[in-house]
């Protein structure tokens, strides 16, 4: 699914990945932890190919095909997924357009016809009943307004509805409180398995409580320097990072 290999890259140029080998398999889900200033999100940013994030090496390829060259419009249509820390707001653009837009943008990038406004209601009304998320919420600007948990699931949807290969959590359970993690958790494990891996970056072992990781690693000074499994993440709540950073 996600191969990554060597990867480095900086910023305003400053080195902060150093070298980022990891392997995610289709259907699988991993996590990684690691210091403030590791390069989590710097990883994840630079998968989803934002702006200011220069790759300096490496390689990172999607089932087989290599990401680092496209525009991120590009990445979202080949089925790569991030869900932000901190979801931007959008005011005057209605969550049902947006979602529908996006929807569509990505089919016609793939070469397949757009969804019909009616076949589009069908699918999200069965993605809203399956993820709890009521009408009211879709009636609103995107996110303007939103508590964070409100955010979260939305962006939950978002991945029901557009269905990537591989999402990417970036610090997902920021500022939730545990109702609110455990409706995000609950999401994402619905949609666990074959056809779509995740890849879940956060500081605290609580949210892997509720998603539980195939494996987890631990990224520190820009690369990976342990690996291991869910157990993993509970010696790093008691021990913290001193051993492996």
């Amino acid at each position: 699914m996600l191969v990554i290999k060597n990867l480095t890259a900086e910023v305003d140029g400053k080195q902060i990945l150093n070298g980022v080998d990891l392997t995610i398999n289709d259907g699988e889900v991993h996590a990684i932890m690691g210091p403030n200033g590791a390069g989590k999100s710097t990883l994840s940013y630079v998968l989803a190919g934002r702006d200011g994030y220069e790759v300096t090496g490496g390689t990172a390829t999607l089932d087989g095909v290599d990401i680092l060259d496209m525009d991120p419009n590009e990445r979202a249509a080949a089925g790569l997924f991030l869900a932000f820390q901190y979801p931007v707001e959008i005011p005057g653009v209605q969550m049902t357009n947006f979602l529908k837009t996006a929807l569509n943008s990505q089919r016609k990038q793939r070469g397949e016809s757009e969804l019909e406004a009616l076949d589009f209601l069908k699918l999200l009304k069965t993605k809203q009943k399956e993820l709890g998320i009521a009408d009211e919420m879709l009636k609103r600007p995107v996110n303007v307004g939103f508590s964070g948990g409100e955010k979260k699931r939305n962006e939950v949807l978002q991945i029901a509805m557009l269905q990537p290969k591989m999402a990417i959590l970036d610090e997902t359970d920021s500022g939730l409180d545990i109702d609110a993690l455990k409706i995000v958790a609950d999401g994402v494990n619905r949609m666990r398995g074959a056809g779509r891996s995740f890849l879940v970056i956060t500081h605290y072992q609580r949210l892997l409580d509720y998603i539980v990781p195939d494996v987890v690693h631990v990224l520190a000074k820009g690369k990976i320097v342990k690996s291991g499994t869910a157990e993993l993440a509970k010696e790093l709540e008691k021990t913290g990072y001193a051993d492996v950073a």
